[in-house]
C-alpha cells in the first residue's frame, strides 16, 4: 500500500489493544474494521479513521529525497536506544469536548520520550505547507506557534499530552454518559500501571485510514 504520510504512534497491543480496537470499530495493528459494542459508532468516527493510539510524532509527508526504507530505518534505530517508560495508570477524562484515556501520575519520562521521538524523525518530514500551517492555526499560544512553525505542529514538546482518543466531540450528557460506558468498557487497563515498551510507525492509507507500518519494541535495535 502507498502511504500519503507517516507518523509514530503509541498503539498499545494485547487485551488492551483489542478492547480500544473493540471500542472504535476498527484494528488499526491489523488495518481491518472490527465488531464493536452497539450505540458506539455514532460517536467515535473521528477516531476510528486513525485507530487505536496515542499520538507521539504527529503525521508529517515525507521529504523530499526521503523514501520509506530510510525512514523505517531510523525508526527502527531510535526505537533500539530507547527504554521503557512507565505510566502509574490511565483515567477516563474530557480534553474538550472529547474523550480520552490520559495518564496518572508523572509523565516527565513520557514526554520526553515523546519530544525525542520528534526531533530525531524531523529530517524525514518535509516543511508544512502553507495551507497545512493555516489549517493547524487557531487560538494558539506563543509557544505553540512557535512549534508549528518548527515542527509542522503545535502540541509537541512542552505542549504535548499524552492521549487515547476514545470519541467524537461530545456535549454534556452525551459526554458523561460516554464516559462511564468507557471507564466500565476499559476497567481492566485502569487499574495497574502501564509500560510504554514499544513504538508503531504507521501510515495514511487509502480513506484517510492509518495502518500499522511496523512495529519496534525498545532496546531491540
Amino acid at each position: 500500500m502507498k502511504f500519503t504520510r507517516y507518523g509514530v504512534y503509541y498503539v498499545p497491543g494485547g487485551g488492551f489493544g483489542d478492547r480500544g480496537a473493540a471500542w472504535l470499530g476498527r484494528d488499526l495493528r491489523r488495518g481491518r474494521a472490527v465488531a464493536q459494542p452497539e450505540g458506539l459508532a455514532e460517536i467515535t468516527q473521528a477516531p476510528r479513521r486513525y485507530g487505536f493510539h496515542a499520538t507521539i510524532k504527529p503525521p508529517f509527508r515525507l521529504a523530499e529525497g526521503q523514501g520509506e526504507a530510510d525512514l523505517r530505518a531510523a525508526f527502527a534505530a531510535f526505537c533500539g536506544a530507547q527504554k521503557p517508560v512507565h505510566l502509574e495508570g490511565l483515567q477516563v477524562a474530557a480534553m474538550g469536548r472529547f474523550l480520552a484515556l490520559v495518564p496518572v501520575g508523572e509523565v516527565g519520562p513520557l514526554n520526553a520520550l515523546a519530544g525525542a521521538t520528534v526531533e530525531a524523525l524531523d529530517p524525514f518530514r518535509a516543511p508544512a505547507t502553507q495551507d497545512e500551517l493555516e489549517r493547524r492555526r487557531g487560538r494558539l499560544t506563543a509557544a505553540q506557534e512557535a512549534n508549528l512553525l518548527r515542527w509542522g505542529y503545535p502540541y509537541v514538546m512542552e505542549a504535548f499530552r499524552f492521549h487515547l482518543t476514545l470519541t467524537d466531540r461530545l456535549d454534556g450528557a452525551a459526554r458523561e454518559t460516554a464516559a462511564a460506558r468507557a471507564g466500565a468498557h476499559f476497567s481492566a487497563d485502569l487499574a495497574g500501571d502501564v509500560e510504554v515498551h514499544a513504538l508503531s510507525l504507521v501510515g495514511e492509507g487509502d480513506g484517510g485510514r492509518f495502518y500499522e507500518v511496523m512495529r519496534c519494541g525498545f532496546g531491540a535495535g
